[in-house]
């Protein structure tokens, strides 16, 4: 299915994917600087950028999938054009954050970790955005949105259909 928008990713490309991996191979880090960087070029790690990246810093195929599978941030698959990401850390949760996230389930028909059929949302579990002192908080494209209910649950994910 071809998105309703232009992507802001480029296709992946092994021969771009191995020039990213160069620019950071030396840099303190360089795997986590290394996903990441792939990341922001092709949305997600495109499975084939493992063993390459392994082979560029004389690692395991093992040891950097389990860098890849350990943080929350990094996907399999490109997100779509908007993230939300609903707190789920415990005080969201005895705050409302549940049944916050249950409507927008609902709402959008996708369980946390998925993307829409339109490709317009991932929606994603996040585990403490620091703005829990009195009720549940998310982010949306990097924006924080704090003190959520019901009303601003519904506004988010309108404006994620637009």
């Amino acid at each position: 299915m071809t998105p309703p928008y232009e992507s802001r990713y480029e296709p992946w490309d092994p021969a771009r994917g191995s020039e990213i991996i160069a620019e950071h191979a030396k840099r303190e880090g360089a795997t986590l600087v290394i996903l990441h960087a792939l990341q922001e070029a092709f949305g997600h790690i495109p499975e084939p950028a493992i063993p390459m990246v392994a082979s560029a810093l004389n690692l395991s195929r093992a040891e950097v999938y389990g860098v890849f599978t350990f943080y929350h941030d990094f996907r399999a698959k490109p997100a779509g054009r908007h993230v939300l990401k609903l707190c789920r850390a415990e005080a969201c949760q005895a705050a409302g954050g549940d049944a916050l996230a249950a409507r927008a389930e609902q709402k959008l028909g996708i369980a946390l970790g998925n993307t829409t059929a339109d490709e317009r949302l991932t929606l994603e579990p996040i585990y403490c955005l620091g703005l829990c002192a009195t009720a549940p908080s998310a982010m949306l494209d990097g924006r924080l949105i704090g003190r959520l209910n019901e009303a601003r649950i519904d506004a988010i994910v309108a404006e994620t259909q637009r």
